[in-house]
């Protein structure tokens, strides 16, 4: 070959050579243990950073020592020592799309639910992003209805609000939240529709798939979204699984949707937190909880947001859910949360053993919004329903101790107990605004002062019934967002003793 062919051809071969290489930062994997990888190498890596392992397995930089880089591994996959693993350059996160709705998946957008998931049009949306400023947000101000008379009329929830539900196991927690989820079916007061998304943490795969079902039979699927990291699951997964329900909450609120989502529960999620960090060997606090936990738990419900109509107008309203032991509201876990959020409803052990369902404690149970998230007839005939409960258990416990009371007194234990049987309501019959309306008008104007205490709950349903069936212009009136006039409450009595009539 001529000496001016080789160097034709050595130039050529250099031209075709990419100069410009794509530059990978790589580690080694040294050790492996309890879904806790140990590497060397990734001088670049970030917190929080998703990598990648060589067997295509994913893993998430939980901490950053000045020799090593410690990951959560976040698959079933084998890492073995000196694999290789490289950085990916971005958070995790969760590709998100409208082809999630009425889909059961883990937090890694896998589904469980035995149908193919392939979403093409998705958008990435990061597990842990910075909450909307104040400027970006509106003050909350419209309801997201539970369909449950005790918190409708005391403990309203706004949309955009935290509100927490709290209280020692098998108080009814969960089934206040599956009943607000159900009752969004209901698209009542022009309000637009809501996109609600369930994130079971921790929890039996059993009690998953009942929720699941009976989501299905009440038609709530339609809109719903259900996020599972059971208690079978890693811990890895556990703890990233409430920021996969947000992250794909946030994709909504951004689209101009109103989003609810529901924590059940966040106690197991500081158990998850507490026990990859102990495996992580970050120093141990107060009950063996990482000095971040609070941390953890704010930068998650601090997402929750109404933002303002120059920001498209969306909504997130979270429904955390915490296990007390005990009825200690006072411990470390619940006290943070409750500090966190815009108020709690408070179920109480004894009331539910005692029949009253939901076990609301009105005393400890509040929401910071008030009446700011209720439609006017609503704050106007629910005003004296926490009056007169709060005079019925003090007047009840001082009752106990003497026989001989005035006629007041008796007059005001009786509408308490009325009241009580009132509000007690049967798990997946949530009520519309107007049932609500006229079974707390009802109890407040009198007008069931004279029934018996068991017959209370079966005269009010068939006070519902018979004011929908031959009222329907009265009606349309309390279920709009005027305040009630006199003319109108007057219709709403004379309704109600005409149906008492028929009953003599």
């Amino acid at each position: 070959m001529k000496p001016e062919e080789l160097i034709k051809q050595i130039e050529e071969t250099l031209y075709s050579v990419n100069i410009n290489p794509e530059l990978v930062n790589y580690g080694i994997v040294e050790t492996v243990g309890d879904g806790i990888i140990k590497a060397t190498g990734l001088s670049s890596v970030g917190y929080g950073e998703e990598v990648e392992f060589e067997n295509k397995a994913k893993g998430l930089v939980l901490n950053l020592d000045e020799d090593a880089v410690y990951i959560v591994l976040l698959s079933e996959a084998e890492i073995t020592r000196g694999m290789k693993v490289s950085t990916t350059g971005k958070i995790l996160g969760i590709n998100v799309s409208d082809k999630l709705i009425g889909r059961v998946i883990d937090p890694m957008c896998t589904p469980l639910d035995e149908k193919e998931l392939k979403i093409d049009d998705g958008k990435l949306y990061p597990f842990e992003k910075i909450a909307a400023g104040i400027i970006e947000r509106s003050p909350v101000d419209r309801p997201i209805k539970t369909g449950i008379k005790a918190i409708d009329s005391m403990i309203p929830i706004g949309r955009g609000q935290r509100e927490l539900i709290i209280g020692d196991r098998n108080t009814g927690k969960t089934a206040i939240a599956i009943d607000t989820i159900i009752n969004q079916k209901k698209l009542d007061l022009g309000l637009k529709r809501v996109i609600c998304i369930y994130c079971a943490i921790g929890q039996k795969r059993s009690n998953i798939a009942s929720i699941i079902a009976k989501l299905k039979d009440a038609g709530a699927m339609d809109y719903t979204i259900v996020v599972s990291a059971t208690a079978s699951d890693s811990a890895s997964l556990q703890y990233i699984a409430p920021f996969a329900a947000c992250a794909i909450g946030e994709y909504f609120m951004e689209k101009g949707e109103d989003v609810l989502v529901v924590y059940d529960d966040l106690t197991k999620h500081a158990w998850a937190y507490r026990q990859l960090s102990l495996l992580l060997r970050k120093p141990a606090g107060r009950e063996a909880y990482p000095g971040d936990i609070f941390y953890l738990h704010s930068r998650l419900l601090e997402r929750a947001v109404r933002l303002s109509d120059k920001n498209g107008g969306g909504t997130l309203t979270a429904l955390p859910i915490i296990e007390t032991q005990g009825n200690d509201v006072s411990a470390y876990i619940p006290t943070n949360v409750i500090s966190i959020t815009d108020g709690q409803i408070y179920l109480e052990g004894d009331l539910f053993n005692a029949g009253v369902r939901p076990a609301l404690n009105v005393g400890l149970s509040v929401s910071r919004v008030g009446g700011a998230a209720q439609t006017k007839p609503m704050k106007q005939l629910a005003g004296p329903v926490r009056l007169e409960l709060s005079q019925f258990r003090e007047l009840q416990s001082f009752a106990q101790f003497g026989s001989d009371l005035d006629d007041e007194t008796l007059k005001k234990i009786n509408r308490g107990r009325v009241l009580t049987e009132i509000l007690k309501q049967p798990q997946y019959r949530p009520y519309d605004e107007a049932a609500e309306i006229i079974a707390i008008y009802s109890a407040t104007s009198g007008c069931l002062d004279d029934v018996a205490i068991e017959n209370v709950m079966d005269v009010e349903s068939k006070i519902i019934e018979f004011i929908k069936l031959n009222n329907k212009d009265l009606v349309a009136k309390i279920s709009g967002n005027k305040k009630l006039d006199d003319i109108t409450l007057s219709e709403l009595k004379n309704a109600i003793s005409e149906f008492r009539k028929t009953l003599i």
